[in-house]
């Protein structure tokens, strides 16, 4: 199969689908690999590693559109890049469709088959494609919010894990999954004052066993999310349905009870945001204001830290490209219900049920579409 890695081109993305290690792997399973130039030198990949590995180096974009069976990216394509992609072709990334209906529709028109890291499934019901992000991203979290919270980017001054004689900053964490114990995680190291909400007993009894009193974990409900976050100094939002837009968990009113100078910061801005008050940002522009409060909602936080974050994700895609290669994404997808369940897109129908409801769209089952 041919298989073609485009550079990414959303802003301060410098990620990169596969990596030298990769495409020395799939080279040697009798694929062809192509790789943009300069798809990853920001993080010391040149095109010399990728060539020593077997790939060949194209210049644009469109070459790599053109002739590739399979596109494999990290970010959502952007409208130039879906105005590229073709009937029957296969492209496997990060997609978060459901609070993105033109990108859902450019993808349903182009005829392309879509599956998305972030709704792969494994065997143990976690999400393995998107948990490397969801690792980096909740440690991310930290200290994004610890420095919003410094004076001069409107925060309130204050030292995460406080000094002697001064108490340590509240942080409140609004889920327990990969990126809420990861920021939890972080946040216990610097000694701040960390408490964890969340709707699941027995993910807040493991958190309980695993940190024991460095920890607070509170069952999520409405009243115990206004009073915490309304004296809180960091809030994380780390909510996530598989496929399905994030709920609004914080709302306008909550915002405006909280001290002037906190700080928010949406790792669910993804799949839409878990406050209300959230809108996307971006790595150049991270951070406003709203109510007093300062927001940080940018939308690839990992791709901050793109070195890590390229070869943490490659580690967990690769046996999924390495099977929709191998196999054609017919037999790939028809063997596998876990990498199934990544199918987003297919042929002009969408096939990912979550998706489908939060657009308010016609869905039709994969298996449908693939017999």
């Amino acid at each position: 199969m041919r298989i073609g890695v485009p550079k990414e081109i959303k802003i301060h993305e410098s990620r990169v689908g596969l990596t030298p290690t990769a495409v020395r792997e799939l080279v040697a399973h009798g694929h062809q690999v192509m790789v943009q130039k300069n798809a990853g030198i920001q993080i010391d990949l040149d095109d010399g590693k990728y060539q020593s590995a077997g790939a060949e180096i194209v210049e644009t974009p469109q070459e790599i559109y053109a002739q590739a069976d399979l596109i494999v990216k990290v970010k959502e394509p952007q409208p130039n890049e879906i105005s590229l992609l073709r009937q029957g072709q296969v492209l496997f990334t990060y997609l978060h469709l459901a609070p993105d209906p033109v990108q859902t529709q450019g993808l349903i028109d182009s005829g392309c088959i879509a599956v998305a890291y972030e709704t792969v499934t494994d065997s143990f019901g976690g999400l393995p494609l998107l948990a490397p992000m969801s690792e980096v991203a909740g440690r991310m979290a930290i200290q994004a919010g610890a420095h919003a919270l410094e004076l001069d980017q409107g925060g309130r001054g204050m030292l995460l894990g406080g000094v002697s004689g001064v108490p340590a900053a509240r942080v409140v964490v609004i889920g327990g999954g990969v990126v809420g114990t990861n920021a939890a995680r972080i946040a216990m190291g610097v000694e701040a004052h960390v408490t964890v909400l969340d709707k699941s007993i027995h993910r807040l009894q493991q958190l309980d066993f695993q940190y024991g009193s460095r920890i607070n974990t509170v069952f999520s409900t409405v009243d115990a999310l206004e009073e915490l976050v309304s004296s809180a100094d960091l809030v994380i939002g780390a909510v996530l349905l598989p496929g399905g837009a994030a709920p609004k968990l914080v709302t306008h009113e909550m915002v405006k009870r909280m001290n002037r100078g906190a700080v928010l910061v949406d790792v669910a801005i993804d799949q839409g945001g878990c406050f209300e008050t959230s809108k996307p940002t971006t790595l150049a522009n991270p951070l406003f204001t709203v109510h007093g409060v300062v927001h940080y909602c940018v939308s690839n936080m990992p791709g901050a830290v793109a070195k890590t974050s390229t070869f943490a994700l490659n580690n967990a895609t690769l046996p999924f490209v390495a099977a929709l290669a191998n196999k054609g994404y017919r037999k790939a997808l028809m063997e596998d219900a876990h990498l199934r369940n990544g199918l987003n897109v297919c042929q002009g129908r969408l096939t990912h049920e979550a998706v489908a409801r939060d657009l308010k769209l016609e869905y039709t089952p994969a298996t449908a579409v693939l017999d």
